[in-house]
């Protein structure tokens, strides 16, 4: 199934909600899946009712605003803090050290006295319940008005304008008034480019802006929580996460139909990465990385397995949906809102692999990549018998089937190398031929 696919279904499963809410609740001003997000919003729903009411005349923005809301439940602020093997919060910031090495080095000695360190999360601020009618009523008045003022935009469908153009967040950062920032220091946008229609070198001009004041910088791997607008402009560096979603903030805020795709282990160094993608009408999106390289100037530096794109609505053929139990799943594929474009990137084929025996009740499986010294879940797949099947994966990689058995991962049967031509080689051990190797490193 194609992203597009993917997307279009998530797209027509809430416009289903929408519709099966108008017509099977005659009482119900709003439709089913907004009604469920004002349920949810508690004593905080006063907010949100003052939305769909300021749009009642204004049909289109209604639509927005439904959206909005719908999707609206999951969303948040999500905060990170440093934790020692005692469960106690330790204070640490990346801005106090020099360089990576020097915070390293400050790292190793907290943890020589505290013992293993390790984010965790501390809080999660839900949209749902804190965010303002001020703030949702002016991201859709300033998101409507760049859509249909910039030349570049007219391309876009509402459907299109909905996904990349119109969501108020780029990942978990905290709330802050981006849009209305870069819509107002953005007129040198509309005077250099006053009939351009093609998106690309808008992206690009917007983006060298960025490179100007914003650069990546390996201290902030440590600073998990991600960055505001305003946390931004005071550091004026970030790690690729913040990248990302500065360039989120800059071209919607322009009318640019943008988003952020990621992996979540790369497969065959350590680490995950995040970068941009340009929504092309009738094209397919143009990779680029925020503050750093502009669209059709930028490759991956490793190899993929996977690609997944942030969404803002709900993916119902995400495992989620059908586990409903975040902690029966490993964390990187528990999420609601990604689909999967790994075909926009590399080959890809299917894998269909039998399985060591099924323990009783498990009724999906995983392929894992090696990545920092372990093997980590980058895709999943339904159990049938004993047998399962991955969904277009990268290839010429190596992979581990695995269940999730008690919040680890465990071997469900031999590694496979996934060839170039998409066949599959299953790696067995030769036992009867054994040699010696120094191994220097996990990962390079």
């Amino acid at each position: 199934m194609t992203w597009k696919s993917t997307i279009r279904i998530s797209l027509i499963w809430l416009m289903g909600l929408l519709l099966v809410g108008s017509c099977n609740r005659p009482g119900n001003r709003w439709p089913d899946a907004v009604q469920k997000a004002l349920e949810q919003a508690g004593d905080h729903r006063g907010e949100l009712k003052q939305v769909l009411r300021h749009f009642a005349d204004d049909s289109l923005k209604l639509q927005a605003a439904y959206y909005l809301i719908a999707n609206m439940p999951g969303h948040g602020y999500v905060e990170y803090a440093l934790y020692d093997t005692s469960g106690a919060e330790v204070p640490f910031n990346v801005l106090d050290y020099a360089n990576y090495g020097e915070m390293a080095k400050a790292w190793d000695s907290i943890a020589a006295i505290r013992g293993e360190l390790d984010f965790k999360r501390k809080k999660f601020v839900y949209d749902v319940n804190t965010i303002s009618a001020d703030f949702l009523i002016e991201n859709i008045d300033l998101a409507f008005a760049a859509w249909r003022q910039k030349p570049w935009s007219k391309g876009l469908d509402f459907d299109q304008f909905c996904r990349y153009v119109l969501p108020y967040r780029g990942s978990n950062e905290p709330l802050q008034d981006w849009r209305k920032y870069f819509y107002q220091h953005s007129r040198w946008v509309d005077s250099l480019f006053s009939a351009e229609t093609d998106p690309v070198p808008v992206a690009a001009a917007i983006n060298d802006s960025l490179k100007s004041w914003f650069r990546f910088d390996d201290r902030f791997y440590r600073h998990p929580t991600d960055q505001g607008l305003n946390e931004m402009l005071k550091n004026q560096m970030g790690r690729c996460e913040d990248m990302a979603n500065l360039a989120i903030y800059a071209l919607r805020a322009n009318g640019l139909a943008v988003t952020s795709d990621y992996t979540p282990y790369w497969a065959d160094a350590a680490n995950n990465h995040a970068w941009n993608a340009l929504i092309v009408p009738g094209k397919k999106a143009v990779p680029f990385m925020g503050g750093l390289y502009n669209p059709g100037k930028y490759s991956l530096p490793n190899r993929i397995a996977k690609v997944y794109r942030k969404t803002y609505e709900y993916q119902p053929q995400n495992l989620i949906f059908k586990v409903n139990d975040k902690k029966k799943i490993p964390r990187w594929l528990s999420g609601k809102s990604y689909a999967d474009v790994t075909r926009d990137y590399v080959p890809v084929s299917d894998v269909k692999l039998k399985l060591h025996s099924v323990p009783d009740s498990v009724r999906y499986a995983y392929l894992c990549v090696f990545n920092t010294g372990e093997w980590q879940a980058i895709h999943w797949g339904e159990i049938k018998g004993d047998s399962v099947r991955f969904g277009e994966m990268g290839r010429d990689l190596v992979y581990l089937p695995a269940f999730y058995l008690n919040g680890k991962l465990t071997q469900a049967g031999a590694p496979i190398l996934l060839e170039k031509s998409g066949r599959v080689h299953s790696l067995q051990p030769d036992t009867g031929h054994r040699r010696i190797v120094a191994l220097t490193s996990t990962t390079r």
